[in-house]
């Protein structure tokens, strides 16, 4: 019976087609105005299917992966990717400029001191009756800093100084002193003409002598150290000024300028260990590339947690990261928004790779990256991965028998770090902090090596609205931001920003050398000099912005704080959750 049915319903089909074939053909022959209608609507239909544009293609794999690992659904959007936007494997034909700066060779560091300033020294010395100690604080670089302003105030004090203590019980937890980072005898002998420094304080009438511990106030002028802390150490005879970062002011005449120079730039090296071990991670780069990056990448959780930024991470990221900051009371609330629209945060692994793709450097560029924990591990950071996959680390360039020495203490990690950032070819960071800072002027002393700093102001509404752009629109736009943020000769004006990343007061002109190359040295083309790229320029008021920007001081921004500078904290050794934030973060 099923199989009578099948054969019975089979003839219908057809019979129906031919139906409506006759039933059509009738009326289209006897109404031909309504056969025209008919065709011009199928017409005028092909027509607008044909010119009407694509729908915009979704990466759903990426789409879905990223809601699961719980990013919001209010910014799920940016996770689809217009076919516009297509990031290339190369980096363009921005040619080799890119690895040199085409002004440098105008430009060298002079930091030797005048006849005067050798004269006043050697009176200085004279006087044994005072002693200064200087305890720092906060990870390497931020104690860098203290160290060379420590020397500028024995100077100013007329006291003898004794070799600064490092930082031995904050967060950080290195127990490494003077000597076991810095060649201690080098220090010594190379600043004999500028200040006398003994290693300890010795006793006197069979007397240990206890230091009067006092701190000073943050950029304390030498007006200030005359007036608050020179009576004190004619009384005392011994203080040790405590917590001693950022304690003496950013402007300073020419000659204790230089004497600033001559501390960071030529008396502090590192000791012949971690010299050799840092001379073998830029060999071993050197063997894979001619030319290289170093990234000092801060993405860490506690950083991150006390920045107050938002990076898309949706409900989680806010629960991880809101737990966090509650350890300090005192913050005050944050509004990512703002703390975004005013360059505060830190660029995302992500963003960061975008940023040097759009600058001209391709995939096969090879990428050393200076960094602790990163935020979201390998999720985080695959993005970067993926346009730079010539990546590579210390832990990756060295086995761990070779890293055994340095491993447990940050501040000898962070000097294996430094001494590659140092020696490569383009500097490059996500962040404003103190090594970016240290090595943004020390590569400007040294003959002005490529320095790129995120020009974050301006990228941040770059890079929340670049789907909606083609990357060429994308990457133009990012070079045009950059200008004036690439570690160029007179990029800053004199006297603004801080003196640690741009020490103008030690970086000379050779006027020879210009006149050879037939430049005119007018005050405005010195400081165009700096901000050509290509055949991109700024105007006048354009520059006016870039110096502005580059000037802020935040007393008690994230960018003034060295948190962990090499990202590397000793295992299992939280924030405790009473820690003081002036006690962490060095205020």
């Amino acid at each position: 019976m099923r199989r009578k049915k099948r054969e019975t319903k089979r003839p219908n089909i057809p019979a129906a087609v031919l139906h409506w074939i006759l039933f059509t053909r009738h009326y289209l022959v006897q109404f031909p105005l309504l056969t025209a209608f008919f065709g011009f609507l199928l017409l005028l239909f092909a027509a607008f299917a044909f010119l009407s544009p694509l729908p915009p293609i979704i990466n759903h794999h990426n789409h879905s992966s990223q809601l699961k690992n719980g990013a919001k659904a209010e910014e799920s959007t940016l996770s689809k990717e217009t076919s516009s936007f297509h990031v290339p494997r190369s980096g363009g034909r921005l040619g080799s400029h890119l690895w040199s700066s085409r002004s440098s060779k105008f430009y060298y560091g002079c930091s030797n001191a005048s006849e005067s300033f050798e004269n006043a020294a050697a009176d200085t010395r004279k006087n044994s009756d005072r002693y200064l100690l200087i305890a720092t604080s906060g990870g390497l670089n931020q104690q860098r800093t203290g160290i060379t302003d420590g020397v500028v105030a024995a100077y100013i004090l007329n006291a003898t100084l004794v070799v600064p203590k490092l930082d031995q019980k904050s967060f950080w937890n290195d127990s490494s002193d003077f000597a076991q980072i810095f060649d201690v005898d080098w220090f010594i002998s190379f600043l004999s003409k500028d200040v006398t420094i003994i290693k300890q304080l010795h006793a006197k009438g069979g007397k240990a002598l206890n230091p009067y511990r006092m701190r000073v106030p943050r950029k304390c002028t030498p007006t200030c150290y005359l007036t608050k802390v020179l009576p004190v150490l004619n009384k005392k005879h011994v203080v040790q000024l405590g917590k001693f970062d950022y304690r003496l002011s950013n402007r300073l005449d020419p000659d204790l300028q230089k004497l600033r120079c001559r501390v960071n730039y030529h008396a502090l090296k590192f000791t012949d260990t971690i010299l050799e071990m840092g001379k073998k991670l830029v060999q071993r780069m050197r063997m894979k590339s001619e030319h290289f990056i170093a990234l000092h990448l801060r993405f860490e959780p506690d950083m991150l947690a006390f920045s107050g930024c938002y990076f898309g991470g949706g409900e989680k990221e806010r629960m991880e990261l809101g737990k966090i900051r509650r350890r300090w009371k005192s913050l005050h609330a944050s509004n990512p928004d703002k703390e975004r629209r005013q360059g505060r945060c830190p660029l995302t692994p992500e963003e960061v790779g975008l940023m040097l793709r759009a600058l001209g450097f391709g995939s096969d560029v090879h990428l050393y990256v200076a960094s602790g924990e990163v935020y979201g591990g390998e999720e985080t950071l695959a993005p970067l991965k993926a346009l730079f996959p010539n990546f590579h680390s210390k832990e990756t360039l060295a086995s761990m028998r070779e890293l055994a020495p340095f491993s447990s203490f940050s501040s000898r990690m962070a000097a294996l770090d430094f001494i590659v950032c140092d020696e490569s070819d383009v500097f490059s960071t996500n962040n404003n902090g103190n090594m970016a800072k240290i090595l943004a002027g020390r590569r400007r002393y040294f003959g002005h090596k490529p320095t790129i700093r995120p020009n974050a102001k301006k990228l941040y509404k770059l890079f929340m609205s670049r789907h909606n752009k083609t990357w060429e629109e994308f990457a133009s736009r990012v070079r045009t931001h950059q200008i004036g943020f690439m570690g160029e000769p007179n990029e800053v004006k004199p006297g603004r920003g801080e003196f640690h990343e741009n020490p103008s007061s030690c970086i000379c002109e050779d006027s020879a050398a210009k006149a050879r190359a037939g430049l005119t040295l007018t005050p405005q083309n010195r400081l165009d000099e700096g901000h050509k790229d290509g055949k991109e320029n700024i105007n006048k008021n354009e520059t006016s912005d870039v110096t502005d920007e580059l000037s802020i001081e935040d007393d008690q921004d994230l960018t003034d704080m060295d948190y962990v500078d090499n990202g590397t904290a000793v295992k299992g050794k939280g924030l405790p959750g009473e820690m003081l934030l002036e006690e962490f973060f060095s205020d």
